[in-house]
C-alpha cells in the first residue's frame, strides 16, 4: 500500500512544476469535498514576494482573497473550473467557518511541538496546512460563542494563536504564496469523501500550553 501511494505522490509532483496543479486540487475541494473556495489574489510574477495587489507593502502577499472577495467562495464546480482556467497559478483559498472547516494556526516551530504531544496524547489530528512560518490545523467548524467559552477559561491566550472561523480564510496546497510553498503537513487521506476534521476544544488547549509554557519563540505575526 506504501508503495502504491509514494507512487501516486510521485506521479502528482511531475505536474506544475513539481506540484499538482491548482485546478485540480481546487475541483478535489469544492466538487468531492464541498469546501468553499476561491482563488487568491497571487504574486506579480511565479517565485516573486511581491504581491499582486495594489497595496505596496501587503502583509501576506499573495495569500489572500482580492478579486472576488471571500464572499464569493464557492462549491460549484462550473465556477471552479472557471476560474483556475483563467488564472491557473491562483493559490486556492478556503472560506473558513461552514460548510468547510474551520482552521487554528500558530508558529510553524509550536505546531509541531503541539502535533507531537497531541500524538503521545493519542488525539486524533486532522488535516494540517504548513507554510515555512505558520501551521494551520483544519477543524470542524464552531462558533464564536463556544469559541469565547472556550478560551474565556484560560488565563492567557497567545496572541500568535489565531482562529479561522466564519468570514475568515485559508491558503490550502498547492498554492505558492510570498512566504513560499504551502503544503500538507498531515494530508487527508488518499480518496477520502470528506476528512475528517477534530472539534476544536480536542485540540486547543495542547495549542496554548504549548505556547504558554515551553518556551517557543512565537512572535505576534
Amino acid at each position: 500500500m506504501r508503495e502504491i501511494l509514494g507512487r501516486r505522490r510521485r506521479l502528482l509532483s511531475k505536474r506544475s512544476g513539481g506540484r499538482p496543479d491548482q485546478i485540480s486540487a481546487a475541483l478535489t475541494f469544492a466538487g468531492t469535498w464541498q469546501w468553499p473556495v476561491l482563488p487568491g489574489v497571487g504574486l506579480q510574477q511565479p517565485g516573486s514576494p511581491q504581491c499582486a495587489c495594489p497595496d505596496p507593502e501587503c502583509a501576506t502577499p499573495g495569500a489572500h482573497p482580492f478579486d472576488p472577495g471571500i464572499l464569493a467562495a464557492t462549491s460549484d464546480e462550473r465556477m471552479v473550473r472557471w476560474w483556475w482556467t483563467n488564472r491557473p497559478t491562483a493559490p486556492v483559498v478556503l472560506a473558513t467557518g461552514g460548510p468547510g472547516p474551520s482552521a487554528v494556526s500558530l508558529p510553524a516551530i509550536a505546531a509541531a511541538r503541539s502535533l507531537a504531544v497531541l500524538d503521545r496524547a493519542g488525539v486524533r489530528v486532522g488535516p494540517v496546512v504548513a507554510t515555512p512560518d505558520r501551521w494551520s490545523l483544519l477543524v470542524a467548524p464552531y462558533s464564536m460563542p463556544h469559541l469565547g467559552e472556550l478560551l474565556y477559561a484560560k488565563d492567557h491566550v497567545p496572541g500568535s494563536l489565531r482562529f479561522h472561523g466564519t468570514g475568515g480564510y485559508v491558503v490550502l496546497p498547492p498554492s505558492e504564496t510570498g512566504q513560499g510553498e504551502v503544503r500538507w503537513e498531515r494530508a487527508p487521506l488518499p480518496g477520502s469523501a470528506s476528512p475528517w476534521l477534530p472539534d476544536i476544544e480536542a485540540l486547543v488547549d495542547v495549542l496554548v500550553d504549548t505556547l504558554t509554557h515551553t518556551g517557543v519563540s512565537a512572535p505576534e505575526f
